[in-house]
């Protein structure tokens, strides 16, 4: 399994909604998504971003046709406008075990 975190700063936090509801349009792209959660900040709780996404895939090839999905190229374009910083994290784990 390979895990794909991704946290973004917004421009403009208020459009963290509209980003949130994008990001989700790309959920069922490819058969080999196994979870994916996108979490907005929420006021009184300590965050350092404005949006992160959690997802599982069941390995490499599967994030990779993710990636390269039509669909979430024009989505990734439309968020490149809204953002101002991006991390990414993509790490392996195996089935059954906690992720680390």
């Amino acid at each position: 399994m390979i895990r794909h975190i991704v946290l973004w700063t917004l421009n403009n936090p208020a459009d963290a909604p509209r980003f949130k509801a994008l990001l989700e349009s790309c959920a069922s792209l490819v058969p080999g998504t196994v979870e994916f959660d996108v979490g907005i900040r929420e006021p009184g709780l300590e965050a350092s971003a404005d949006v992160v996404l959690v997802s599982t895939f069941t390995d490499a090839q599967q994030l990779d046709a993710y990636q390269n999905h039509p669909r979430h190229k024009a989505v990734a374009a439309e968020l490149g406008k809204m953002r101002s910083g991006r991390h990414v994290v993509d790490h392996t784990f195996a089935p059954g075990k906690a992720a680390a």
